[in-house]
């Protein structure tokens, strides 16, 4: 059963031929975020790749969808692949989704989605609700330039390199994190970074008990250490500020300059050795050492 193509809507690629696989979004937690969109292509596909049957099927029995399903997830993707990458090139259509936001974001997804390209197999997202996005929109942090993180490895060697790049991005950092991890996480973020690093933090986002805590890392351990977590939390770090470029006055730089001359060094060598540090042209340091 192909997606049928229809006369008055502007996007046949969303009602074209079958053979096309389609990433559709599924709430996060708030079912009324389900797209008009979403509902219409479950309801025409062939079937759907379900991240977890189980879960999924009461989004579709709540919605009165009847299309089957077929387990995807990180257990069985391996052998999964071929058998959908085959059933797409025999024309049928194909929804993937998993149990909550765009599949392949922190969620099985990518290795289907790479195959198909691969096998030149059109992919379409059916955009919906994502908890990073929405995070970040009302973290109160710039979300002009961000990187997404996901969860932070849990091997400790991988994991340390990861808080060296975040130590070192100027960019916002946005992170998922279960509530049984969030202390360990807020802890290793501090010590990879400062505890006055601004930081937002987002629980349950869509649902009954949304909630937004805003502060800096160490305040951010300290609440947290009070109110146990629970929920699932959407991290949203400030990047790491610019450095301070230290401000050379004359008298600081005759300090300096007097200081490499004690040491034996000559006006020509430290002018240009304090040149390199400061950024400041040579031959105006040079005409300061001539007034010692």
């Amino acid at each position: 059963m192909a997606l049928k193509r229809s006369s008055d809507s502007s996007e046949a690629s969303e009602d074209g031929a079958a053979g096309i696989l389609y990433l559709v979004g599924t709430p996060i937690g708030n079912l009324e975020d389900m797209t008009m969109r979403a509902i219409h292509t479950l309801q025409q596909v062939d079937f759907i790749a379900a991240e977890d049957t189980r879960h999924t099927g009461r989004l579709l029995q709540h919605f009165q969808i009847g299309t089957p399903q077929i387990s995807y997830h990180d257990h069985n993707s391996q052998s999964r692949i071929p058998e959908l990458v085959a059933k797409l090139q025999a024309g049928q259509a194909i929804a993937l989704v998993t149990d909550a936001g765009m599949p392949a974001i922190s969620d099985p997804g990518y290795e289907l989605v790479q195959a198909c390209v691969q096998a030149n197999i059109r992919v379409i997202p059916i955009p919906g609700v994502t908890a990073a996005i929405a995070a970040v929109c009302a973290s109160g942090l710039d979300p002009q330039r961000f990187v997404f993180e996901g969860f932070l490895p849990t091997d400790n060697q991988a994991r340390q390199s990861r808080l060296k790049a975040i130590q070192q991005e100027p960019r916002t950092a946005i992170l998922y994190e279960a509530p049984h991890r969030l202390i360990r996480t807020l802890e290793d973020l501090q010590n990879a970074l400062e505890s006055t690093r601004p930081i937002a933090i987002a629980r349950e986002l869509t649902k009954l008990h949304e909630e937004f805590w805003r502060g800096t890392l160490a305040d951010a351990i300290a609440y947290f250490t009070n109110r146990p977590p629970k929920g699932e939390f959407t991290l949203v770090l400030a990047g790491s500020p610019p450095p301070t470029t230290p401000i050379w006055t004359e008298e600081k730089l005759l300090s300096e300059l007097q200081s490499l001359l004690d040491e034996g060094i000559s006006r020509s060598e430290a002018s240009r050795q304090l040149a390199a540090l400061t950024n400041l042209p040579r031959r105006q340091i040079y005409q300061l050492a001539l007034t010692i």
